[in-house]
């Protein structure tokens, strides 16, 4: 940046930093009245709050931290909540709730009950759109643009501000193109922390950026398109274009022109002398076309240890202010991204032909490590899951073993390409499906609640879910040597139970699950890492009388009708357990006992699914507890069930 912005005072946060301007600001309007110098003051006030207040809550920091002043000039400008301030995944809205009348609640922030890590509807009229996923502002905004001119209200403005990662997904362009076409009354904010594609940000860039979105400027634009429309075919063409050509070589505004919107920047994302009067300007135009305003920011602006890690500030732990330290855990067993990870880097050891693929989430799936080992042989192909699906498709139509690793929550956007470009032509795309579950402060907009039921229904799928760690191993080998059809693997956010990992993976038999303890009466069949609660439930079951069998499935499809069978024929009450909605892998069993008369005697049939409801941010024990999936519940479900059968005994 060319000016040097206030830097936090860290003598100001060593307790609860010192906010005298803040304080006064208990909704947005507020703002309005405060003069430039006094809104840096704000920002500055802003950002040292944001950092205390993520300090003791832990969440995403570097992105709120980067569009600070950003935050503080859209709200003094526009009528907020009049007009619209859509934010695009919401990791960056926490300066924005803080000015909209939640700062008395900030630090609970992702806590159960407390404040959403996103924006949501619910929580405020200042958040006119929820979101999680990346790259819907754009869409959203274009919605309440047209609504806005549907329901009278042609002066409203609509905001969308979205990041340059989220501009690689397909949707953003889309939305661009449609908002291009219909020429409605909409500002995109490309909030740009990463790209390099600008040129220097500094005076002459400020100047250029209020000169072409100032009255004056676009009068005359408008008036030489009026005149250039009175000339041959030919000439208004090249008019257009030397137009378009020259505001591209100043300022690389050429592409948004192309897809219909007025393009004006880029602007210092942290000078409010530059933003203020570009933001009026753009406000008050009397363009046509949708306005693309482009901001340089930096991730972690204004705090030194986030500034100098931006990767490792993206999403925090608690931390020391000071310091910036993060608060580690105790060292435990490792995460179940890890061991996907070193099991998938052992099995492109011993295969050349095993690939991978992320859509932007090399970390978070643990690709970081498998690309540093195979930088050849690992694909980001940013937040574009729909082409990560069918490039992984082309990828195993020729031979290759592509391993495509996506969160559960986030293959939902794929699902088309899963359903047409895999299954229906049979090609053996692995899906390491991580954050399968609840994830705990993340969320609803997060939880994996789905992908057994949507993949579970798909003609040819191969759906397993490890119990533990060791179980993951031996199924990223399984999926590794299966080659005739599309198969998948589920796994849950955080740590494992700290069983002892195997040095090899064993490829398992396809669709055969395992008993891991006898009884007589009771039969619970677990999927997936509900199986130690299970377990937990069977030893207080059998203590009380009821001696229960336990048993791993495994594979949610094809599932082991063989095992299921057998507990139905000898257990008085059969008990599914699966962390996922409704319609997943239980249907699929009761579906099978209904068809083999099974149901039609006096077996207790009880599925444990996620309730049919979306389940809201706590701590992973706290949620499992909440959906009723713990061990506890398993015992009260079949106690219940039980007690059920002895009363109609009786009245029989």
């Amino acid at each position: 940046m060319t000016e040097n912005p206030k830097k936090l005072d860290s003598k100001a946060v060593a307790g609860r930093p010192d906010t005298p301007l803040l304080d006064r600001v208990r909704v947005p309007a507020d703002l309005r009245n405060f003069s430039t110098e006094q809104l840096e003051q704000v920002a500055a006030e802003l950002r040292a709050e944001t950092i205390d207040a993520v300090s003791t809550t832990g969440g995403h920091l570097g992105a709120s931290l980067g569009v600070v002043e950003l935050t503080v000039a859209l709200h003094a400008v526009f009528e907020t909540p009049v007009d619209k301030v859509i934010w695009d995944v919401g990791h960056q809205a926490y300066p924005h709730k803080i000015l909209t009348g939640r700062r008395e609640r900030i630090r609970t922030l992702r806590q159960g009950g407390g404040l959403s890590g996103f924006t949501r509807r619910s929580e405020s009229e200042y958040d006119p759109f929820g979101a999680a996923h990346s790259s819907t502002s754009i869409s959203a905004g274009l919605g309440f643009a047209v609504a806005n001119e549907l329901n009278g209200h042609p002066d409203r403005h609509v905001v969308a501000v979205i990041g340059d990662g989220a501009m690689s997904a397909g949707m953003a362009y889309e939305a661009m193109n449609n908002a291009g076409a219909r020429r409605s009354r909409l500002i995109v904010v490309l909030n740009d922390n990463e790209m390099s594609i600008a040129p220097p940000v500094g005076a002459m860039s400020a100047y250029l950026s209020r000169l072409m979105s100032s009255r004056s400027y676009l009068s005359l634009r408008e008036t030489a398109s009026k005149l250039a429309k009175k000339f041959p075919w030919g000439l208004e063409k090249t008019a257009k274009r030397a137009e378009e050509y020259a505001r591209g070589m100043l300022t690389g505004g050429t592409l948004f022109e192309e897809l219909g919107f007025y393009y004006v920047g880029p602007v210092d994302g942290h000078n409010l002398n530059h933003l203020l009067p570009v933001l009026r300007n753009v406000r008050d135009a009397d363009e046509t076309s949708p306005i693309l305003l482009h901001v340089i920011t930096k991730k972690g602006h204004g705090y030194p240890p986030a500034e100098a890690s931006a990767d490792k500030y993206h999403g925090v732990q608690k931390f020391n202010v000071i310091t910036g330290e993060q608060v580690k855990a105790p060292a435990g067993p490792p995460s179940y991204t890890k061991v996907f990870s070193d099991a998938l880097i052992a099995e492109a050891e011993r295969n050349h032909r095993v690939v991978a693929i992320t859509a932007a989430m090399p970390n978070g799936t643990g690709l970081d490590r498998f690309a540093r080992k195979f930088p050849n042989r690992c694909f980001d192909v940013g937040i574009a899951e729909q082409h990560a699906v069918t490039f992984a498709a082309g990828l195993a139509a020729e031979g290759l073993v592509p391993f495509c690793a996506i969160y559960s929550t986030f293959l939902q956007r794929a699902y088309d390409q899963v359903v047409h470009d895999v299954a229906i032509q049979g090609l053996p795309v692995r899906f390491a499906i991580d954050r399968a579950g609840l994830v705990g402060a993340d969320g609803a907009t997060h939880a994996g609640s789905f992908d057994i039921s949507y993949l579970g229904c798909l003609p040819g799928m191969v759906l397993m879910a490890p119990s533990d760690e060791a179980e993951l191993v031996h199924m990223v080998a399984t999926a590794a040597a299966i080659g005739d059809r599309p198969s998948a693997v589920r796994y849950p956010r955080g740590e494992g139970f700290g069983v002892a990992l195997p040095e090899r993976g064993e490829v398992l038999p396809i669709g055969r699950g395992r008993i891991m303890r006898e009884g007589s009466r009771v039969a619970i069949l677990s999927l997936g890492t509900r199986l130690p609660d299970a377990l937990r439930a069977a030893d207080e079951l059998t203590a009380r009388g009821y001696s229960t069998t336990v048993a791993d499935a495994r594979f949610a499809k094809p599932i082991d009708t063989a095992l299921v069978e057998q507990l139905a024929r000898n257990h008085e009450m059969l008990m599914t357990v699966e962390e996922a909605s409704a319609g997943g892998f239980g249907a699929a069993v009761m579906h099978h006992l209904a068809w083999r008369g099974l149901l039609d005697g006096g077996l207790r049939f009880r599925p444990m699914t996620l309730p049919d409801r979306f389940v809201d941010h706590a701590s992973p024990t706290v949620q499992i507890a909440e959906v009723g999936l713990d061990a506890k519940a398993m015992v009260r479900t079949v106690l219940e069930a039980l007690a059920v059968g002895e009363r109609e005994i009786v009245r029989r």
